[in-house]
């Protein structure tokens, strides 16, 4: 007997289809105990699956977000080396952004560089094993900030200006408007 006598065909439609979700990445390292640390501090996050091999860690519902696999012996590439410049977290408000780079900084994490994009106000960290990682608010909605990038502004710098996070976490405070931190000052 045919066990797919009575079966409807489900014919794959030939479109191109993007990813519903990003994901995780995996890091490989010689140092997975400080990375695991690093990042479950950065992320808020917290492990779900660690052995001397491999870790897993999440800070939503996923069951991972990051993961990490122990390598002995690897070596930090050097600065001038090709590959990924690094990974972005978005917060929801610059509120949550700031209260961020606060409670890191307590943790003695600080950002390497903080710029404000136009797009989005950033903040690049780097892990133990030199991997950066930007955490950042959009300042516009997804339809503005795309059209940012055909403004003049952005033409004449595509990469931003710096600014200073303890300035912005004492504005923030005093009560300057969220719309005039996120706007990217003038050059």
């Amino acid at each position: 007997m045919d066990s797919h006598a009575g079966q409807v065909g489900r014919p794959l439609d030939g479109k191109p289809v993007a990813p519903s979700l990003f994901a995780h990445f995996v890091l490989r390292t010689a140092n997975k105990r400080a990375l695991v640390d690093w990042y479950c501090t950065v992320l808020a996050a917290r492990p779900v699956f660690e052995n001397d091999y491999i870790s897993f860690v999440t800070y939503d519902d996923e069951h991972h977000r990051v993961a990490f696999v122990q390598v002995p012996g690897l070596k930090q590439p050097p600065d001038d080396a090709w590959g990924l410049a690094h990974v972005a977290y978005s917060f929801a408000d610059l509120g949550q952004l700031l209260s961020t780079y606060r409670r890191l900084k307590a943790a003695g994490i600080v950002p390497v560089r903080t710029i404000n994009h136009g797009p989005t106000v950033s903040m690049y960290y780097k892990d133990p094993d030199g991997n950066q990682v930007e955490l950042q608010v959009d300042a516009f909605d997804k339809a503005g900030a795309a059209s940012y990038f055909h403004t003049e502004p952005f033409a004449r710098n595509p990469i931003g200006v710096l600014f200073d996070a303890d300035k912005m976490v004492a504005d923030y405070e005093a009560g300057v408007p969220e719309a005039d931190l996120l706007r990217r000052p003038a050059e």
